[in-house]
């Protein structure tokens, strides 16, 4: 039996009956049914024509007919379709069932088999555009009703029921084909065949479709055919990057800032995809920066829709984000996978250097998407370092001497850091503060000390659960803090110089700072003033920044703003010298150490600090001489001397090449004038933190020093200076008031006694026996210990005088004699050294250098070195 739709066209030739379909000979259907079935036509008109080639009396058929309105037939033109005459597409002209649809919307565009909802013809070859406005044309099937060759005959024993297939092998008869594209040169996504519910929908890649549509010549009277719906894949959002292939993305920092974003976005594969497929985005940020990538949304779905079936075991499709600019199988951060991996919302996956690769791949395909269904969000971080990064560690720095000796460092400039919890093992721990360590070492050889000045601090407040000013120990405080210590195998305790800081607390390091108080950057840099400052006492110093967890990410990610600036430079080279020099009863300290000229290169620029400590209960009294500065400028060098009992903010003396001789005329420094000040501390929140309050706890009594500053810009090597200084003790009154007066007994002749000569000049002032006449001048003034009528009456006799002897006449002593001989020897050698100069001038000029060099040999015998 042939159905043919038609027209009737009275265009010349009287009533002629044209077919609307492309073929002289239409298909016809075979076979018996028992069911009643429907053929509804397109056209206006049906012609049938029923043939038989065995005609019996079991040869039968009859039907029905009756015409309808488009409003009755809702299952073919839905409601209104007043308002959508285009809603079946745009019938090709010349053609019976190809159709174009353009800019398609849900409900706006079906796509049906010809006679839908009925019988389909037979012998058809149907071709369909589909369009959308957008990108990820999507064929609304899932769950739809389909029938394209489903059944054969009615019997189900005989012709069972063919499920919906995928493959032009299983379809040999009717099917659909569905290519990604314009037309039948595309991509084809596949063909299908077969009765049920369709089990997925299918989504383009780009904004078309082309749908062919074929029928044999010959076939039941069963299959109803197909009704699709067409739109667009939702919750697509365009990504900023450079699309290489179908699926391959390079996504950059320098994309996302041409078009002024922070952040980027990709999503999971929403369109389909064959077997074997593998898409990577390539993440890259600039030199300095790390790439974090996070999932607000993430879900793990099973493969629903797979092109192919023949995958049985686990990972059908994964997703595995590399450390790295390329896959590679030792630095994956995380894989997941259908089959196993639970889903990952809102954690951060941060890459170590500037580059993460990111790879989805599938072994099944799909028709509708990935089971992965993810909405990734990136961003790129500056991880700029000031000193070399700590591996496995996140924000630790180390600062060498042997690199740049002096520069900037702050807290760290990626504020990720402040996001990120517990350790680099365990980074999901969350009651761990977020601690970052900084720490500066240096090689004895190069430099002895180094100088740290923290110019600003920046925390922000937060709801503590101490109130600050019951808050008394700060090392172990939940607040935000920076902690300057030195390493505890430094026998040494530190000097810290610090401007006056309010609200600082007590530390509980021996030699340690903490801070938790802001400091304005613009007050720190004031003239005169370097901030916080601190000096240490050794070869390595550690500085740390402590946050407070709870706090951290909601007050500090993504702020700009340093919590803290600081400065750090390595100091007193080997030309300075021991930077230590413990208590002695008198001694020196001579600049440059000429010992050391030989191992290293002079330096353009110098600074050294040399500690003198102190006997408890001793004066120090400091002698300069030999002074030559390289200029009167102060910039080209500067002699400074700091005492622990004031302000470190200013030199208790200074002195420059213009007034050298202001050295000269130093006042005897007290006890108390080298002792560190007392904590002065309240019940209130005030607590001055002077550089001796951070050393003063657990029992520890207070140190006894002064510090001497050297500061040479222009050649300091050549500047030459010598410091002696002497310890003296300082006399009590007695209980009426009149001066005690030292012991000089000849119990006191074997040097124990401290007090055994008081000072010409001043006898409040006294020196321990072997200080005394030892060719050094202890005592200050005018008269001191080493004059000749001193000596003369120590010395008379052999044994010293007591306190009570009266100064009368004496013969001349051994002193006396030394004195005369040495003055004698020294006459000699200036006439030898007269003597010697002038045949050099008269030798010949090839001769010179060697007299340049006896020249030079004395010369540096002015000034020596001695180790302390």
């Amino acid at each position: 039996m042939i159905i043919v739709d038609i027209i009737f066209d009275h265009s010349g030739k009287g009533n002629a009956a044209t077919i609307t379909s492309k073929k002289d000979v239409p298909g016809s259907y075979c076979g018996e049914i028992e069911q009643p079935q429907t053929f509804m036509s397109e056209t206006s008109s049906v012609r049938i024509i029923f043939q038989t080639n065995n005609f019996t009396d079991q040869t039968y058929y009859s039907f029905d007919s009756r015409a309808e309105q488009e409003t009755q037939v809702y299952l073919r033109y839905g409601q209104h379709p007043e308002l959508y005459p285009n809603r079946r597409g745009i019938l090709n002209p010349g053609s019976y069932c190809d159709r174009i649809f353009k800019e398609c919307r849900l409900q706006t565009c079906y796509v049906q088999s010809p006679a839908y909802p009925g019988v389909y013809p037979r012998n058809l070859k149907c071709n369909y555009w589909l369009n959308t406005k957008n990108k990820f044309i999507k064929l609304y099937i899932q769950n739809e009703e389909f029938n394209v060759d489903g059944q054969r005959c009615e019997n189900i024993i005989t012709c069972p029921m063919r499920p919906i297939t995928s493959g032009a092998e299983y379809c040999p008869y009717d099917y659909i084909r569905i290519y990604d594209g314009k037309n039948a040169s595309s991509p084809e996504i596949g063909t299908f065949c077969g009765m049920g519910k369709f089990p997925h929908s299918i989504v383009g890649t780009s904004e078309d479709l082309f749908v062919e549509f074929i029928t044999s010549p010959a076939g039941p009277l069963l299959n109803t055919g197909f009704h699709f719906n067409v739109g667009v894949m939702p919750g697509h959002m365009q990504t900023a990057g450079k699309k290489n292939g179908s699926c391959d993305w390079i996504l950059s920092s320098e994309h996302l800032n041409q078009d002024h974003h922070t952040e980027g976005i990709f999503m999971s594969i929403s369109h389909w995809y064959p077997p074997h497929t593998s898409c990577t985005y390539h993440l890259l940020g600039l030199s300095n920066q790390i790439v974090r990538v996070y999932f607000p949304s993430f879900r793990v779905n099973s493969i629903e829709s797979p092109v192919t079936s023949d995958w049985t075991g686990d990972c059908g499709e994964s997703l595995t984000l590399y450390d790295a600019a390329e896959p590679d199988d030792t630095k994956i951060i995380k894989t997941f996978c259908d089959t196993f991996s639970k889903p990952a919302e809102k954690h951060d996956f941060v890459s170590t250097g500037n580059s993460m690769f990111i790879r989805f791949e599938s072994k099944t395909g799909s028709y509708s998407g990935s089971s992965l269904y993810y909405w990734a969000h990136y961003d790129f971080f500056n991880n700029t370092k000031f000193g070399t990064a700590v591996p496995d560690t996140v924000c630790d720095e180390e600062f060498v001497s042997w690199k740049p000796s002096s520069g900037y460092f702050r807290s760290p400039v990626n504020t990720l850091v402040y996001k990120r919890q517990g350790t680099v093992t365990n980074p999901d721990v969350k009651s761990l503060p977020i601690v970052c360590r900084y720490k500066f070492t240096t090689d004895i050889r190069l430099f002895a000390r180094i100088v740290l000045r923290i110019e600003s601090i920046q925390f922000k407040d937060h709801d503590y659960r101490i109130p600050i000013e019951k808050d008394s120990n700060c090392w172990y405080s939940e607040r935000d803090k920076l902690l300057i210590w030195e390493p505890e195998e430094t026998n040494e305790t530190a000097f810290g110089v610090n401007r006056t800081v309010i609200n600082q607390s007590n530390s509980n390091k021996i030699n340690g700072l903490c801070l938790f108080n802001n400091i304005n950057k613009t007050e720190t840099t004031a003239p005169n003033t370097g901030g916080i400052k601190f000096i240490s006492s050794g070869n390595s110093l550690n500085v740390e920044l402590s946050l407070n967890p709870l706090y951290a990410a909601i007050s500090y990610f993504t702020h700009d703003v340093p919590l803290f600036e600081a400065r750090y430079e390595f100091v007193h080279g080997p030309l300075c010298g021991p930077s230590i020099i413990q208590p002695v009863d008198e001694g020196e300290l001579i600049f440059p150490r000429f010992d050391a000229m030989g191992f290293v290169e002079p330096p353009k620029t110098l600074e050294c600090i040399w500690e003198i400590r102190v006997h408890e209960d001793k004066d120090l009294w400091l002698n300069f001489n030999q002074i030559n500065f390289v200029s009167d400028s102060c910039r080209d060098g500067r002699l400074e001397v700091y005492l622990p009992s004031r302000s470190a903010d200013y030199p208790f003396m200074s002195a420059c090449g213009h007034n050298a001789t202001a050295l000269k005329d130093l006042p005897l420094l007290t006890s108390k004038e080298v002792e560190e000040a007392p904590i002065e501390a309240s019940s209130s929140s005030a607590s001055v933190i002077g550089e001796s309050s951070r050393h003063r706890h657990n029992g520890r009594r207070r140190r006894r020093y002064v510090h001497v500053r050297f500061v040479g810009n222009a050649y300091p090597h050549k500047s030459q200076f010598k410091i002696a200084w002497s310890e003296l003790t300082h006399l009590p009154k007695n209980q009426d008031g009149t001066q005690r007066t030292a012991r000089r007994t000849a119990a006191d002749f074997d040097g124990d006694a401290e007090c055994a000569f008081s000072c010409p000049g001043d006898k409040r002032l006294c020196l321990p026996a072997r200080s005394v006449c030892n060719g050094v001048i202890n005592c200050p003034g005018a008269l001191n210990d080493e004059s000749p009528s001193t000596c003369d009456e120590w010395y008379r006799d052999g044994h010293p005088r007591t306190a009570s002897t009266s100064f009368g006449d004496y013969a001349p002593s051994s002193a006396v004699m030394l004195f005369g001989a040495v003055t004698a020897a020294i006459i000699v050698f200036g006439v030898a050294l007269f003597a010697g100069n002038a045949y050099c001038r008269r030798r010949r000029p090839t001769s010179a250098s060697g007299c340049r060099a006896l020249a030079d040999s004395r010369s540096s015998d002015l000034i020596y070195s001695t180790d302390y």
